[in-house]
Formats: C-alpha cells, sequence, structure tokens
C-alpha cells in the first residue's frame, strides 16, 4: 500500500524532538517516526504514533524503502553514530532537506558529507522554530 500524501520523517532521540513530533501531530501535519529498536516501536505506538518506522541498523541488507512518500527529514542526535547511519539509511528515501539538530558542534562536517542539507545547533529543549 503506497501512500500518496507526503509525510515528515523524525528521529525524535532528545527532548526537542519527542516536543517537535506532538508540536506535528497537534497542527496535523502527517509524520512517521523512525526508531532502532522494538521497544522504542512500543512505546511511540502506545503514544498514538501511527506510523513508526523499525529499522535495524546495523543490517544494511534489510533497509527498504517505506511504503509512505517521505518529504523532509528532521534528525534529532541523540549519538553521532545512529545519527549518522540514520543519514545513510534515509538520504535516499527523499528528495527534499534533510535536517539534523544537535546540540555538539564538532559533527558538523561529517553530517554535511555524509547527505545532511543543515545542522542546527541548539542547547534548548524547543525546536517549533523548524516548522
Amino acid at each position: 500500500m503506497e501512500y500518496e500524501q507526503e509525510f515528515v520523517l523524525v528521529s525524535p532521540a532528545t527532548v526537542a524532538g519527542e516536543q517537535f513530533m506532538q508540536l506535528l501531530k497537534v497542527k496535523k501535519i502527517p509524520f512517521a517516526v523512525i526508531v532502532n529498536s522494538q521497544a522504542d516501536q512500543l512505546r511511540y505506538q502506545k503514544m498514538g504514533i501511527e506510523h513508526v518506522l523499525v529499522i535495524d541498523t546495523q543490517r544494511q541488507e534489510l533497509w527498504r524503502i517505506p511504503e509512505l512518500k517521505i518529504g523532509k527529514i528532521y534528525l534529532f542526535e541523540r549519538s553521532l553514530p545512529l545519527c549518522c547511519r540514520y543519514i545513510q539509511i534515509c538520504r535516499t528515501w527523499s528528495s527534499q532537506q534533510l535536517y539534523v539538530i544537535t546540540e555538539g558542534n564538532q559533527s558538523r562536517l561529517i553530517y554535511r558529507g555524509l547527505g545532511a542539507d543543515y545542522i542546527i545547533h541548539t542547547n534548548g529543549s524547543s525546536a517549533s522554530f523548524l516548522l
């Protein structure tokens, strides 16, 4: 089943990411969440998130393009390796902008080299300015 409407993809790995996800929900902007564990999948499903994409970040042969039409991508960095892996996985899913939201500033060139369009540095817990 292919979806015609475009979905924002979010990796809500931080407090700001979770607040951003809730903002999308309130504004009725269609979105999907990307996670790498069954525990996170269950957690977000219990929160009422309809589209949760579970990716095995260690096994590249299992990476599949989702049935959802992916638009903008917002990756909230919790760890450098995981964020890098998410960029590698989902950069091919969309031709639109891929944002990395980070509290660090040493990873900018790495993320840009992997295909991130924008690296946004924040030390706050709100990311509502992204919309």
